[in-house]
C-alpha cells in the first residue's frame, strides 16, 4: 500500500465498512433485485446455509489458530491464519448475500411464535449486531496490516482492536451457527 493509502487507514475503513454494509442490508431488505444474480440450480440454493456453517467452523478454528500463534510471536503464521479468516468471512458474505438477493431478502423464521420471540430473534440480534461492529474493525485491523510493517504494527492499534474484533468476531460466527441449527435443522 503507498504512503497515502496508510494515513487514510481510516478513511478507507469508513468507505469499505459503508459499502459491505449497504450490501447487506440491501440484499437483506429486499432492495437488491433478484435478476442482479443469476440463477442457480435449488439444490445449490438450499445447500448456501449448510456451506456457509462448514465456512463458519472453519473461520472459527482459523481464528482461534491465529489468535495462538500471535501470542506465541509466530506473526507470519498469525498472518497467514487471520488473511485467510478474513478470505472466509468474504465468502460467507458473498454466499449469504447471494442467496438473500436469490431469495428476495430473508425468509420467515418457520419455528414456533414463542421460540422466535423469544429464543431466535434476541440471538439474530446479536449476531447481527456483532457482525455490523466487526465488519469495521476487520477491515480497520486488515488495513493496518496491510499498510504497515511488522515493526510499525507495533506502534499502532493493531494488536488492541484485533483483540476485540477477534473476540466479536468469534462469537458473531458462533451465534450464526446457532441460528443455522435453528432455521434448518431444529426447524
Amino acid at each position: 500500500m503507498t504512503v497515502v493509502a496508510r494515513e487514510r487507514v481510516p478513511l478507507l475503513t469508513a468507505l469499505l465498512s459503508i459499502i459491505s454494509l449497504a450490501l447487506v442490508f440491501g440484499a437483506a431488505g429486499g432492495v437488491i433485485p433478484q435478476s442482479a444474480v443469476p440463477n442457480v440450480p435449488a439444490w445449490l440454493l438450499e445447500a448456501i446455509p449448510t456451506i456457509n456453517v462448514l465456512i463458519s467452523i472453519t473461520a472459527i478454528g482459523t481464528i482461534l489458530t491465529g489468535v495462538r500463534a500471535i501470542r506465541r510471536g509466530a506473526v507470519d503464521r498469525h498472518r497467514v491464519l487471520m488473511i485467510t479468516s478474513f478470505l472466509l468471512f468474504a465468502a460467507f458474505l458473498v454466499l449469504y448475500l447471494y442467496r438473500l438477493i436469490a431469495l428476495g431478502g430473508s425468509q420467515p423464521f418457520p419455528g414456533p411464535e414463542t421460540i422466535e420471540r423469544f429464543v431466535y430473534l434476541p440471538v439474530l440480534a446479536i449476531h447481527i449486531l456483532l457482525a455490523v461492529v466487526c465488519i469495521p474493525l476487520l477491515y480497520y485491523v486488515l488495513l493496518l496490516a496491510m499498510s504497515h510493517s511488522v515493526g510499525e504494527l507495533y506502534k499502532t492499534r493493531h494488536a488492541q482492536i484485533g483483540r476485540i474484533a477477534a473476540t466479536l468476531w468469534l462469537i458473531s460466527f458462533s451465534l450464526g451457527i446457532v441460528v443455522y441449527v435453528l432455521l434448518h435443522i431444529v426447524y
